[in-house]
């Protein structure tokens, strides 16, 4: 098998993390050929509204995981805070990247640091997650809802004359971008969205010689890290629109896991920190602590919210 196709969203991030997955894989597969399908997804076409108010989980694959069961395409590259705990029949993830710095971070118009920011700060975001987080460390900011690829959120800052913006560390480095950062943010401060900085790449469970090309981009640790996230979003049915946040990282041979679940408003906000060495026992054992404290509640309030 010398040509396979991939399939990617069409933003310049999306398009420069597929096109080094493309570069690894034609470093480890001599003669490879790979073509790319550019592929819109709803949650690129509705823009005029948050991410929460779309509504559904998938938001930036379903188009794409439907053009791998027409044969269009090989397989896909995704970011994996994208990608629901669910996978659908057929489907796998064959392998998961090394993952980046997961933090988010900070552009500020001044330079200064998130703390520094003055009272009544406006903060543009379009996640509830963050929203929640730094509504609870700062509750004087205004958050204002930006949504986009990186350079219209990046336009935005000044368009709007916002005080700062938030986004995702992993992005920005990998647009060569890093420099615009002001600070990135302690996961004291911000917990990050599920599996935040590593990639995705998703194939048909059936094709095994596509299986064998990709998987050489498997991270063994960065899957274990992430399984742990994903089972805290998975045990509380979340997705990338709620204010659900996990953060796996290695202490010796432990995982320490952190999970958050926080209200709209971000007056209220759950935190639980666990270790252990199982990944999906660990996840499970936050999640329930964070359920015994009132977490499916907060959830189903936002969730009533956000249909409104």
């Amino acid at each position: 098998m010398k040509h396979i196709v991939v399939g990617t969203r069409k933003s310049p991030l999306a398009l420069t993390q597929t096109e080094w997955v493309m570069a690894k894989l034609k470093e480890h597969h001599a003669g490879l050929e790979i073509g790319m399908e550019k592929i819109v997804t709803k949650g690129d076409r509705i823009l005029d509204v948050t991410l929460s108010k779309v509504g559904g989980k998938g938001l930036f694959i379903k188009e794409i995981e439907q053009a791998m069961y027409e044969k269009k395409i090989d397989f896909a590259v995704h970011s994996l805070k994208d990608m629901p705990t669910e996978m659908p029949e057929g489907l796998m993830l064959v392998a998961i990247t090394d993952r980046e710095d997961p933090r988010d971070v900070v552009i500020t118009r001044s330079g200064s640091t998130f703390a520094d920011l003055p009272i009544g700060a406006r903060v543009g975001t379009s996640s509830l997650r963050r929203a929640a987080q730094l509504r609870h460390a700062r509750p004087d900011i205004e958050i204002v809802s930006v949504r986009g690829n990186i350079n219209t959120r990046l336009a935005k800052l000044e368009e709007l004359e916002l005080d700062a913006i938030v986004l995702a560390a992993a992005g920005l480095e990998r647009m060569g971008w890093a420099d615009k950062i002001s600070e990135r943010l302690s996961t004291e401060l911000c917990i990050p969205a599920v599996g935040q900085g590593a990639l995705a790449i998703q194939c048909r469970s059936e094709d095994e010689k596509i299986r064998e090309i990709l998987s050489v981009l498997d991270s063994e640790h960065t899957r274990r890290i992430v399984t742990a996230e994903r089972t805290v979003l998975g045990r509380l049915n979340g997705g990338c629109q709620i204010p659900i946040g996990a953060f796996a990282e290695t202490t010796g041979g432990e995982l320490k896991l952190t999970g958050i679940v926080g209200s709209s408003d971000g007056l209220t906000l759950l935190k639980e920190t666990a270790t252990g060495t199982d990944p999906v026992a660990l996840g499970h054992a936050v999640a329930e602590r964070l359920i015994e404290k009132g977490a499916g509640e907060i959830l189903a309030k936002v969730r009533e919210e956000i249909a409104q």
